[in-house]
Order: C-alpha cells, then structure tokens, then sequence
C-alpha cells in the first residue's frame, strides 16, 4: 500500500474478521404456481359440477355422462395444462394421473395404475433399449457417418436425410421403433454440430422433425403401427370389406410423403440453423469413421437381433400363427437377448430415461380412463352431432379434426376406437362413403404434432433436451393445420381419382 493509499485509509472502521456473502435469493415461480393452481382448480371445477347433459346421436341414442366419466375429463383438462405448461417433470405430471383417478374414485387405484405397465410402455420400453444397444456398441456413430458420407456438409441436407431415414424406417417398423433407431444416431449427428448441449436451431428442427416424419412414414404402411390394423378390423366390422395391404400404401404414400417434406420446409422456415455449413464436416467423419475400425463383433450381433425381431414384426400381417404374438414381447426378446449376452450391463438399465417411460404410462392411463368411463364417446358423439347437417366435406374434415385432437392425448389405437365406429353410423346418414372416413381419420391419428404424449417419438424426441413441450406444442398447431387442409384437397382431388369413393351412391 502506497503512503497515499494509507493517508486515504485513515480514520475508516476496522474491516470485519468475515465477510460472508449472501445467499443468491431465489425468485418465486409466479408462472409455475399459476399454472399449478390452474390445472388443479380445472380440475375441481369439472369435478364438482352438477351432472352433464347427455350425448345424442342422430338416431336418437343417448349416451350419459357418468360421474366418473366427468371426472375422467377434469384430470384430462389438468394433465393437458401441467403438461403443455411443464409445470413438474413430465413422467411425475404423469403420477399424478393415477394418483387422482385413484383418491377421486375415477377408477380403482388397481386399474389406475396397471396401465402404467400396458404392453404398450413396454414396448416403449424395449424401443428405448434397442437405442442403448446401438449406442454402446458404437453403431450409431457407425451408421450416423455413413449417413453424413452420402448427406454431406450442408445442414439442410443433413435435415432432409434424418427426416428420410426416419419416415423410411417407419414404412418397415413401428414408429416408435423407428424413432428409437434414428433417436441416437441424430445425437452423434449433433454432437458435431459444434455446439455441445446448447439448444440451437438446428437441434430443435432435426429432433421434432424426426418426431414429425416418423408419424407421417407410419402411416404409409401396416407395419408402421397398430393403429391401421386397428382400424381396418372396424372398417370390416362394419363394411364387411377388407383394406388390403397395397392399397392402404396406394392411398397413403403420397401424403405421408408430402408431409415428410412439408416439415422440412416448415423447419427450414421457422427453425433455420444457424449454420449453413458444418465446415471440416466431411473430412473429421472420415477421420472419425476411420478411427471406428471394421464393424465389431457386438455390432453384427446387435444388428442380426434387431433385424431377426423386425422381421418377425413384419411377417405378423402375412403369416397367422405370428398373428397372436404380441409386439411388446417380440421386441422385450431383443431386451433380453441384450443382456444375456452381455451386449448392456446393469449400467446402461440404469440410464434408461425414466421420465419418458412414466410420461407415456400416464398418457396410457389417461387414454384408458377417458375409454372406460365412456366420457371418451360422450365427446366423440357431442363433437361430430355438431356437423350432422354440415357440408360431407366439412363432416369429413371434423371427424378427420376431432381424431386428431383425440390422438394427441390419448394412444391413437384409441383414438381410431371411438371415434370411427360413431362417425361410421352417422356418415351414413349423410351419404358420406365410409372409406374416406377411414383413411382421413387413420391419416390424422398418425400425425399427433402438438402433445408429446401424443406418440412415443415425440416423447423420445423430448429426451434430446432440445425443446420445450411449449415449443413443440406452437410448431405442430401450424402442421396440424397444414396436415388437414391437404387431407381436404386429396378428398376433392387425388382420393377419387385413384378409385377412392367419397360419397355413397
């Protein structure tokens, strides 16, 4: 200290022995809590409110709305705001679920929570298990260079070849299995963008694109999902007509591929990386693919496992004896195989994102309660009655909507359920021929763009950390739109012209 520096010092108090800094004060949650009270208080509202008026159908059929049917919809209403608002972790919104169901008397705590491990989590499940595979033995690295070789360095190209891949691989396997394939190799894919774990453009657009194309390819073909298959054993119930497995795919393909490079385009718009160029891209994958060596022993394994349970999958349409496996169990084989030969450890069962899992077994419960209480066909019945004397192609169009709100909150089997065998009836008063019922709905169930319980890719897609569940929710109001004004013009144009009839005769 300078003499200056003392003379300045002087006559000052003496410095404390301490100093302790304060603590950094934690501002309070205002949005949060707002919106946790407002799910809640949605919920009681419904709850408690005298008994609704019954549905009637246009023969006169009425359907009551039981009190737990009531409350069905009160927790929907809640789990829509907690979830689009984010407002707990998504797998704990999902506890909630059956929490409530079970302490309001919706349903039975045993019927509640079973749901949470329908064979379609664990399906899931095992999905989510094949991705490890790929990741630990290092064929996701693999097939993400191998793929960039051929895509190169441009990052519209780049986009453009995940959304093709992925649509792709639907037209073979379920979506869900599609979007577990392609989820880690977009990671490796992004792990070269130069960015880290910082959200980005870029991020955003290739993982909710490769939740959005794994909808659109799955609906080209029986083995993209459950939900055709479905669908058309109701369409027989009551045509006593066939859809053949050629002739979904005729109807089909040039939407779901239409669709594919409309979400390109959209994202290329509304979420334009922020680099045009990966610069260096081309040469580190070759270095990097160099220094992977010729593929390993547990690569082929994982690969040959992978391929033999998708095969099976696919001979289910064909041969009869496959009919009656269950899917859940066929790809819980490949989980099993994993493990016994050692290909995943305990390790790699313990990164298994939970928060996925339980999202999707409370969206399966949610799904259920709405079915079992009938509060799901009270709506159906009160939604479609209003366009009993509307345009055919304006009836048309609100069943096609009201699938497609259904399919983002509960399993789109489910959706197709109860909606089609309603719209079905009242199509015939109409004079509305039953196949363009059939395809509009099949084709909007297959693209739940807003809620990411609307499908497990966009659930796995969430895991990349990339988005928020409001930012996914904003991007696919827009597609959603898009989706059903193409459907209308395919009814008026395309459809008939490849022999689909659009009215009865």
């Amino acid at each position: 200290m300078t003499d200056k520096d003392i003379k300045k010092t002087r006559g000052l108090p003496e410095p404390p022995k301490d100093i302790v800094i304060a603590a950094p004060k934690i501002p309070f949650e205002w949005k949060r809590v707002f919106f946790i009270l407002l799910g809640l208080g949605l919920f009681l509202l419904i709850y408690f409110m005298p008994s609704w008026k019954d549905a009637v159908d246009p023969a006169g059929k009425a359907f009551p709305l039981s009190n737990e049917g009531k409350g069905a919809i009160a927790l929907f209403a809640m789990a829509g705001v907690w979830w689009v608002f984010e407002v707990l972790p998504i797998g704990i919104t999902s506890i909630a679920i059956g929490v409530f169901q079970a302490l309001f008397s919706i349903r039975s705590a045993k019927d509640a929570f079973k749901d949470f491990m329908d064979p379609s989590v664990m399906f899931i499940f095992g999905s989510v298990v094949v991705g490890l595979a790929f990741s630990t033995t290092g064929l996701t690295k693999r097939l993400a260079y191998k793929m960039l070789e051929i895509v190169g360095e441009k990052t519209s190209m780049i986009l453009l070849g995940a959304l093709v891949v992925t649509a792709g691989l639907a037209h073979l396997m379920a979506h869900t299995a599609a979007a577990a394939t392609v989820f880690p190799i977009l990671l490796a894919i992004y792990a070269l963008y130069g960015e880290g774990d910082k959200q980005t453009n870029f991020g955003k657009a290739l993982f909710i694109g490769m939740a959005y194309a794994a909808g659109a390819g799955s609906i080209i073909t029986f083995l993209g999902s459950a939900r055709a298959a479905a669908g058309a054993g109701m369409f027989k119930e009551f045509t006593g007509r066939d859809i053949g497995f050629f002739e979904l795919s005729k109807y089909m393909f040039f939407l779901g591929w239409l669709m594919v490079f409309l979400i390109w385009g959209y994202l290329m718009i509304f979420l334009k990386p922020e680099k045009d160029v990966i610069s260096g891209l081309k040469e580190k994958v070759k270095k990097l693919s160099k220094e992977l060596g010729p593929m390993t022993k547990n690569e082929k394994f994982v690969i040959i496992t992978v391929i033999s349970v998708v095969i099976i999958m696919s001979l289910q349409s064909f041969v009869p004896a496959l009919k009656s496996m269950d899917r859940a169990a066929l790809i819980l084989i490949s989980t099993l195989i994993f493990f016994i030969f050692k290909i995943l450890t305990v390790k790699e069962l313990e990164e298994i994102p939970w928060n996925i899992i339980l999202l999707f077994s409370g969206a399966m419960s949610i799904g259920f309660c709405l079915w079992k209480t009938g509060a799901a066909q009270w709506m159906a019945v009160n939604w479609l009655v209003m366009f009993q004397n509307a345009h055919w192609l304006v009836f048309i169009l609100s069943i096609a909507t009201f699938v497609l709100i259904m399919t983002n909150f509960i399993m789109n089997v489910a959706a197709i359920a109860i909606s089609l065998p309603v719209s079905l009836v009242i199509a015939g008063y109409l004079g509305v021929s039953p196949d363009v019922i059939f395809y509009a709905s099949l084709a909007t169930a297959g693209m739940p763009f807003v809620l990411l319980i609307g499908a497990a890719p966009n659930a796995i897609a969430y895991e990349s950390k990339q988005f928020s569940t409001g930012e996914f929710f904003k991007h696919g109001i827009l597609l959603s739109v898009v989706l059903v004004v193409i459907i209308g013009a395919l009814i008026l144009s395309l459809w008939p012209i490849l022999g689909m009839p659009t009215v009865l005769k």
